[in-house]
């Protein structure tokens, strides 16, 4: 396939998936299952524009992007899957948009997941100009992403488990959890998932390509990956309404935890 034919087959996969997990939610009443589907939706995007995509690039290279896509989308996919099938209440982000939206929230909602699903390109976008990045494979730009995308999925994987320690305390209810990455970042799973996406401009940008014909400029558009993921996360559907919730269920506690820890990137507590 063509580049834009293979981007046009993502787009309906993802259209099609957000459209499974607002039918999955109906009688479930657990909306969290969206996530699960877009992060799994993002890793067939993925393979199709990197294995089945007519490009420039070594096949290598290629096969290292498909690989780092498919290996974030299947970590977090199962996360999200072994945390909506055991949980006994809806997200809390979801929750609060039922609350609000009321009768209108399943047409509400379904628009929302396309616009999930149209945010999805955008990243899908981004793993095509990594993966058909012309030159050599195995060029010392791909070690790096690689590296990267290894060590935000770890990272991802640590904040997870702190946290899911942190609440099976029972001492620990009710508190606000500071401990580990957390006492360095109040998101600090939100700041590895954005780390992960700068591994592919890492891999699409070479200092010797330009904007002009002569250059690979099509690797430029891979910044659309992090930028749109910081954007995401910080100003919309991350830490915004997730925020808003623990201020309503921990209130002072959670004032107090966010006047001395850095919202997104982990810095050293301030004092108070």
């Amino acid at each position: 396939m063509t580049a834009i034919n293979s981007i046009i087959v993502a787009s309906i996969v993802l259209s099609a998936m957000m459209m499974a997990a607002w039918a999955v939610q109906i009688p479930t009443r657990q909306s969290g299952w969206a996530d699960c589907f877009w992060s799994f939706a993002i890793g067939i995007g993925g393979l199709i524009v990197t294995l089945f995509t007519l490009g420039e690039g070594p096949d290598e290279r290629r096969w290292l992007v498909a690989a780092m896509v498919g290996f974030w989308s299947m970590r977090l996919g199962f996360h999200i899957l072994a945390r909506t099938a055991g949980a006994t209440y809806e997200d809390p982000r979801y929750a609060d948009l039922r609350r609000e939206w009321g009768k209108r929230f399943q047409p509400r909602l379904f628009l929302f997941l396309q616009i999930q699903a149209l945010c999805g390109v955008g990243l899908v976008v981004t793993v095509y100009a990594a993966a058909h990045h012309p030159g050599p494979a195995f060029a010392i730009t791909d070690w790096i992403g690689l590296a990267l995308l290894l060590a935000s999925v770890a990272g991802e994987g640590i904040a997870d488990r702190q946290l899911r320690a942190f609440a099976a305390d029972r001492s620990n209810h009710g508190k606000v959890c500071d401990t580990g990455l957390w006492a360095w970042s109040r998101h600090p799973n939100y700041f590895f998932e954005w780390l992960g996406w700068v591994a592919y401009p890492i891999i699409a940008i070479s200092p010797l390509d330009g904007l002009g014909a002569g250059g690979w400029w099509q690797g430029w558009l891979s910044l659309i990956g992090p930028l749109l993921m910081y954007w995401l996360l910080v100003h919309v559907s991350g830490i915004p309404p997730l925020e808003a919730h623990m201020l309503k269920s921990r209130g002072d506690a959670f004032k107090a935890y966010m006047a001395r820890t850095s919202a997104f990137f982990p810095l050293p507590p301030r004092k108070n």
